[in-house]
């Protein structure tokens, strides 16, 4: 709420029949602060009324670039500057070759012409219109023109027809703007990061895991997209759809885990690319010695014993090759965290002796807001040079912005030999 509290957007709509799915627009920005003030093309009011675009965005509706009521006739010079942020939904094959060649006759285009700060469109419209030559070049024009794109999805089309050509959703539409406006501290670093938690199987039916639900890395690779950073993502099993913008690598076992990390860490050392390894994944510690290729039957017994032997510790590695690799720098910087359950401070301060990471993030899952499977988290952090912070009851996304945050200054503020 309080990123979008006060920015203006000026949204812009075009001819087609998504423009009915913009009234959702409208609503999931306001919901969060932003004003919202609606420019429609003439075509565009034959699919939504200036009056329901009114009522929606609780503003005057403006299409008519000769409006006799308008003082100084300016009201596209003064949308256009107003604006924080330019969108344009649904941004039409005509709309967008008016834009690539400058043509400038009503409102919506006149503003755009007129626009000096950054522009998001989000295409939509026939399938076969998409792909059209002359649309493409025009794509190709306007990107090169500074103007970002969002979408067009693929699906079901309303015209029948399958293919590229939908209106990218709300949520997508609006994260996609809020990095646009957002700042960069981290643009150009990569990094790894790992959540979820991890499976051991027993047999094909039943398997060794924990209640992870993978928020918390979801929250911190958000945070880590809008600053600009490149992400990629090692997860186990979860249920939560991929952060907009980051490379996924889905994995099931501990094993799978340790093998995509440590590659991923070796291509980005030959390179020296990496600049972080967040491992927050909740990994089984230990897997059963033998997997059953059968379903494991009952046979009238009571009881089941399962010999179990430890899993690689992935972040205790990474510590060891930067170490071999690095002895007097901490780059990449390497988070870990700690999820314990009493004495989680103690635990916690011996981990971080035992693996040598710059940041360590604990949290006691007996803490009422603290454990798996909810949005909110308590956590206290601490640091390569001994000193602790304790972070206050917040939701998962707002401590992986804190943590991005704290994470941007030891990349950019090296202290006591630190990190550069």
């Amino acid at each position: 709420m309080q990123f979008w509290l006060n920015k203006e957007i000026a949204l812009v709509v075009g001819g087609g029949i998504a423009a009915c799915r913009v009234l959702d627009l409208i609503r999931g920005l306001k919901s969060q602060g932003a004003g919202v003030s609606v420019i429609g093309t003439p075509a565009a009011t034959r699919f939504v009324t200036p009056l329901t675009f009114q009522a929606i965005s609780g503003r005057p509706f403006h299409g008519d670039l000769f409006d006799p009521t308008l003082e100084g006739g300016m009201d596209h010079i003064r949308l256009a500057r107003e604006a924080d942020l330019v969108i344009i939904a649904p941004a039409t094959a005509d709309l967008m070759a008016k834009m690539a060649h400058g043509l400038a006759n009503d409102l919506a285009s006149a503003m755009l012409l007129a626009r000096k700060g950054p522009i998001l469109a989000a295409p939509a419209m026939n399938v076969a219109m998409w792909e059209h030559p002359a649309t493409q070049r025009n794509v190709t024009t306007l990107a090169r023109d500074g103007v970002i794109f969002c979408g067009p999805d693929s699906g079901s089309l309303a015209c029948g027809e399958e293919g590229a050509g939908r209106l990218a959703t709300v949520d997508t539409i609006i994260e996609t703007a809020r990095r646009l406006l957002e700042a960069k501290p981290l643009a150009g670093r990569q990094i790894l990061l790992t959540a979820g938690p991890t499976r051991e199987e027993i047999d094909p039916v039943r398997y060794v895991s924990n209640h992870s639900s993978g928020r918390m890395g979801w929250g911190i690779a958000l945070a880590a997209l809008r600053a600009g950073a490149r992400v990629t993502l090692v997860h186990g099993p979860v249920h939560l759809p991929p952060p907009l913008g980051a490379q996924t690598i889905a994995v099931t076992s501990a094993r799978e885990m340790y093998t995509a990390v440590i590659d991923l860490w070796e291509q980005h050392h030959a390179s020296q690319t990496l600049d972080a390894a967040i491992m927050t994944a909740a990994v089984a510690d230990f897997r059963p010695v033998a997997r059953s290729p059968e379903k494991i039957k009952k046979n009238g017994s009571s009881s089941l014993s399962l010999e179990l032997e430890a899993n690689p510790d992935i972040l205790l590695e990474l510590g060891k090759r930067r170490l071999a690799a690095n002895p007097d720098r901490r780059q990449p910087v390497i988070v870990g965290f700690a999820a314990e359950t009493g004495a989680a401070l103690k635990r916690g301060r011996e981990k971080m002796a035992r693996k040598k990471c710059d940041l360590l993030v604990i949290n006691d899952l007996l803490e009422e807001g603290a454990g798996f499977g909810v949005a909110t988290n308590r956590v206290t952090v601490l640091n390569h040079l001994g000193q602790e912070e304790v972070w206050p009851l917040m939701s998962k996304d707002a401590v992986g912005a804190r943590l991005i945050q704290t994470i941007t200054t030891l990349l950019t503020t090296p202290v006591n030999g630190g990190v550069t």
